[in-house]
């Protein structure tokens, strides 16, 4: 057999999850980021006598590679990935290179909000209930290095739109789309169809055994889903009305019919996540549940005893009565509504990063109704402070986390609470998200 040379954009989690796979698939892969690469990562592909760089592209090299696994924060545009593309050589995501040895089912979930929760959650009903379920995707360990070193029945994969532009045969026996907000738009010319059609892309190679599980309130979801139709089982969801197949709520009842004879009910204020979004991660999780005919009580049992996820509305803590609520997790406009909506408290709201194009004027009435300060944590705040000044009578700059905390205190009173949610990414001042997350954490437990 003729040994593939295959090239690897991107030393992180995904790139060195896919040499790992090639390597133990008998290809030989070669692993090259333009930037830095982990020490932790760099252990691994030493370890594995697997062929790196970093600081550069051997752009001669990676151009004679048969196929091309490229890292998800890698444009298309980028000039090297065009040149590939000209030249006709393959370029795919490690999600697409993972699903052709992958031996097991996959449920995938993807949407602007709540992927992480949703896959968490879905992955904890599995468990409790006796699957020999995986987690991967955009959370924990990469699909490909799980799937060259565990041998699962199912994964659960929370999967990125930017994960599912590099796929071709991939396909999710259960894909779930929760929601379509505009995010990421500088990856997709601006157009808000063009991130959509994205998402729609998870159940673009169904076949009709398959199920595609969605949002019935999200017209954003409905108008992607006229513009790419799917041959799988369609099955919605819904806060706002009776259905007759799928999820929906009555009288204060989670109510989940697959079939006219097969209900599964549960009271809504038994759920662990509380909250109108959290409502729709739990309907999304139920319907999955139902679908692999898991017992009835250890689906509810699953459903009101789940921890949520760390980074997204998580409290820290409450110092002379004011709560510190880290949402670091929120890194667009919507997941940030979602925050504010859910929390009734006088806010004083730490806010700000790298904008992808935010409308702030979704947030306005919700900022005037809740918010009676505002901290910028970010190298460039103009845009926040333009939109809210003539709204908000505080509003303060930071430039760490432990200035943002220490400016929300002095504000604060008891009976407040101080909520980070930046509504933006975090790498102007922050390694990610989680890095935002846990320096927050750390001030206020240090206050």
């Amino acid at each position: 057999m003729k040994i593939r040379a295959i090239s690897i954009l991107g030393g992180g989690e995904s790139g060195v999850g896919a040499a790992l796979l090639a390597k133990k698939e008998g290809l030989v892969p070669f692993v090259s980021d333009s930037g830095k690469i982990k020490d932790k990562y760099k252990k691994v592909l030493e370890q594995n006598e697997i062929e790196w760089e970093e600081g550069k592209h051997s752009v001669e090299r990676i151009l004679n590679a048969e196929e091309v696994i490229k890292s998800p924060g890698i444009s298309d545009e980028v000039p090297l990935v065009q040149q590939l593309l000209a030249k006709g050589t393959s370029v795919i995501s490690e999600i697409e290179f993972a699903f052709r040895y992958c031996k097991a089912k996959i449920i995938g979930i993807t949407g602007s909000n709540g992927k992480t929760t949703t896959t968490l959650l879905l992955h904890h009903v599995l468990v409790n209930c006796g699957v020999k379920a995986g987690v991967a995707g955009n959370v924990g360990k990469s699909f490909a290095e799980q799937v060259a070193t565990n041998d699962f029945d199912w994964y659960v994969l929370e999967l990125s739109s930017f994960q599912l532009d590099g796929i071709k045969e991939f396909r999710a026996d259960i894909a779930i789309l929760l929601n379509i907000t505009p995010d990421h738009l500088d990856r997709y010319k601006n157009t808000f169809e063009l991130y959509a059609d994205a998402k729609m892309r998870i159940a673009m190679n169904a076949k009709p055994r398959d199920k595609f599980i969605y949002c019935e309130d999200d017209e954003s979801v409905k108008s992607a889903m006229q513009r790419t139709k799917t041959n799988a089982e369609l099955i919605p969801f819904s806060i706002k009305k009776e259905l007759p197949k799928g999820a929906y709520i009555d009288h204060e009842q989670l109510i989940i019919k697959l079939t006219t004879n097969n209900q599964f009910i549960m009271s809504i204020h038994d759920l662990a996540l509380q909250g109108k979004h959290n409502l729709y991660n739990t309907m999304a999780s139920g319907i999955a549940g139902r679908v692999l005919d898991l017992r009835k009580e250890l689906i509810r049992d699953s459903l009101s005893d789940f921890q949520n996820v760390e980074h997204r509305l998580e409290t820290v803590g409450t110092i002379h009565g004011i709560e510190f609520i880290n949402d670091s997790k929120a890194t667009n406009v919507n997941s940030t509504w979602y925050a504010l909506e859910s929390v009734n408290k006088d806010l004083v709201w730490i806010v700000g990063g790298v904008d992808k194009g935010n409308d702030y004027d979704q947030l306005l009435e919700l900022v005037k109704d809740k918010v009676k300060a505002i901290i910028c944590l970010g190298t460039d705040n103009s845009k926040i402070i333009e939109a809210f000044r003539d709204h908000i009578q505080i509003i303060e700059e930071a430039h760490s986390a432990a200035e943002a905390v220490k400016k929300a205190y002095e504000i604060g009173q008891s009976g407040d609470a101080v909520l980070l949610s930046p509504a933006c990414a975090s790498f102007d001042l922050f390694e990610n998200y989680e890095d935002r997350g846990h320096q927050f954490k750390q001030v206020v437990k240090s206050l």
